[in-house]
């Protein structure tokens, strides 16, 4: 049996964006066999999810889904076991490229990525992930999520919202591969 597909959001403190990433993204690929996880460039482990984007959350999810979330620091191991890296911001891509330039193929803004795949019809899952990887399209302030950390709830509905939008192309092509 292949190994499932693993992706991997990052943002900046892991406490706003990929968070909410991860969680919409599980919850758009019920029980389909791909792993979605999340850290923080910046981020101190163990901290909760931003009180104000946690209700922002879509109804889709349980009450609560993101209780019981603590974040993490992006690491080296978390970026080698990833197959797919999807950032909030094209300054979190050149974050990790600085380190890492040879995951050049695995590392997009969520944004780029979604905008990378209209021009891949029919492709899915691994195969659309390593067609990616060869044909990018540039990355744009477009592209971007921005921070709603301590911007108020109407920031944190529209990231919410963005994200949500943006998972609701990018997850059912990703399905493809189980």
């Amino acid at each position: 049996m292949p190994e499932p597909l693993r992706v991997l959001f990052v943002c900046t403190a892991n406490i706003c964006r990929s968070p909410t990433m991860e969680l919409i993204a599980r919850d758009l690929a019920g029980d389909a066999d791909i792993v979605f996880g999340s850290c923080g460039t910046h981020a101190r482990d163990g901290h909760p999810m931003d009180a104000e984007v946690a209700p922002t959350l879509p109804p889709t999810l349980a009450p609560g889904a993101g209780d019981g979330f603590r974040s993490r620091l992006l690491t080296a191991q978390l970026l080698e076991e990833s197959d797919l890296v999807l950032t909030a911001e094209s300054v979190h891509r050149q974050h990790i490229l600085d380190d890492f330039p040879q995951l050049h193929r695995k590392v997009f803004t969520l944004g780029q990525f979604e905008a990378t795949i209209a021009d891949l019809p029919g492709l899915s899952g691994r195969e659309l992930v390593e067609a990616a990887g060869q044909r990018r399209a540039p990355t744009s302030p477009d592209h971007d999520v921005a921070d709603p950390y301590r911007r108020g709830r109407a920031a944190a509905t529209t990231a919410t919202g963005r994200i949500t939008a943006m998972l609701s192309v990018v997850v059912p092509r990703l399905l493809g591969d189980r």
